[in-house]
Parts: structure tokens; C-alpha cells; sequence
């Protein structure tokens, strides 16, 4: 898992303003660091305080997401992203075509069952009249 680091100044963000800088509530970035995703550090008292680079690893965290990736997958290949956002290590190749051979399987299954429905529905609407 990526750890997010605090500088070494003790500064550093707090959840509050990284959910300003990202646009992700901060309910969202508390379960993002329940399911590992976020690590932040700990002040004394209590509060949250996130590195430099949290709000590029909450970008990362929301591509995936949209590319329809689960938290706990995402979990395990957070670590091998480098660089900027269009950066993935080739590592992770053969796991994200895995995933989009399963979503294309999954839309041909869909497809299949839609004109299984299609099919009921006009026939139910011959027989009703057509209302």
C-alpha cells in the first residue's frame, strides 16, 4: 500500500483542505483511508494531516474508480503507478486487460439479456394492443 508522507516540517494538509483541493467530500477521503487507500499521518491531537502528493493519489484513486476498478484492487496496484496520471507501470498490463476482457464479457452478457427483454416486451405489447 502507498503511504502518503507529511513533510518534515510538520506541514502539510489537513482533510479539509484536501477535499477543497480535490472536489472529493470528506466522508469520500475517510473511507478511501479505510480501505487503505489514503494513509494519512497523525498530529498529537488526533487530526488527519496528508503529504504533498495526496491530492494526485486522490486523482489516481478516482480514475480508477470511473475505469470501474474495485477498492481493493485498486488497493493492490496503487503502489505501481509512477509519474503523472497517464504513467502505469507495464506490470499492471496484464491485470487492467484482465478487467476490461471481464467488462466485455459482462456487456455481451447484458446484450443478450436486454433482447431476451426486448423480446417479452413486444410480445406482451401484441398481445395487450400495443399499450
Amino acid at each position: 500500500m502507498r503511504g502518503i508522507t507529511v513533510a518534515a516540517d510538520g506541514g502539510g494538509m489537513k482533510i479539509g483542505e484536501l477535499s477543497a483541493r480535490t472536489g472529493v467530500s470528506v466522508r469520500l477521503l475517510r473511507y478511501y483511508e479505510e480501505q487503505g487507500l489514503l494513509v494519512p499521518e497523525r498530529t498529537p491531537g488526533g487530526h488527519r494531516v496528508y503529504g504533498p502528493d495526496a491530492p494526485e493519489t486522490v486523482g489516481r484513486i478516482r480514475r480508477f474508480l470511473g475505469a470501474g476498478l474495485s477498492t481493493r484492487l485498486i488497493g493492490e496496484i496503487l503502489g505501481c503507478v509512477c509519474g503523472s496520471e497517464e504513467e502505469i507501470e507495464p506490470c499492471l498490463s496484464p491485470l487492467l486487460l484482465e478487467r476490461l476482457h471481464g467488462m466485455d464479457q459482462e456487456m455481451d452478457r447484458l446484450a443478450l439479456t436486454r433482447e431476451s427483454l426486448a423480446s417479452l416486451v413486444a410480445a406482451t405489447g401484441a398481445r395487450s394492443g400495443g399499450a
